[in-house]
């Protein structure tokens, strides 16, 4: 991390919510920004404020969100999300963020995330993906183990 990032260090966007950013389940009258749109806001303006003070070849990773939806925002209006660094222990960074529309306060969140190494990380999936495709190997070894030609699988047809 470059020098400079501190407690208090703060990062707004702001955001309009468009349909995408909203729930459908209750019909088009009550369309109202959701829960899960507030949360991918929330990680995304903290993410945004830390790409500004990575190193080549640095990122991060969400860990940890608890959200407060204090409120509806309706399609159409405007938000804004102000993410604040409230605890800084490298590499692990702690965030508060208000959101706001035009009128109301609608949610609060605290959110972790972790500064990572990108090759690192790579190098970690790696291995994890590794470690899957030896386990569906072996299911599909198994599977076909205990075949027997000319049989119909439990729950077949014969």
């Amino acid at each position: 991390m470059k020098e400079g990032l501190a407690v208090g260090t703060s990062h707004t966007r702001t955001l309009s919510v468009d349909r995408g950013r909203t729930i459908e389940f209750m019909g088009e009258e009550l369309r109202v920004y959701s829960t899960p749109n507030m949360v991918l806001d929330v990680e995304q303006t903290c993410r945004e404020l830390l790409l500004q003070w990575h190193e080549p070849g640095e990122d991060s990773v969400g860990a940890h969100v608890t959200i407060d939806h204090l409120g509806p925002s309706l399609f159409g209006q405007t938000v804004t999300v102000t993410a604040r660094v409230a605890e800084l222990a490298l590499p692990r960074v702690v965030f508060e963020v208000d959101v706001r529309d035009e009128l109301d306060a609608v949610g609060r969140a605290r959110h972790v995330r972790f500064v990572i190494d990108r090759d690192k990380q790579g190098e970690r999936l790696r291995r994890k993906a590794a470690r899957l495709a030896a386990l569906e190997s072996e299911a599909a070894a198994t599977q076909s183990q205990n075949s027997v030609p000319g049989s119909t699988q439990p729950g077949a047809v014969a």
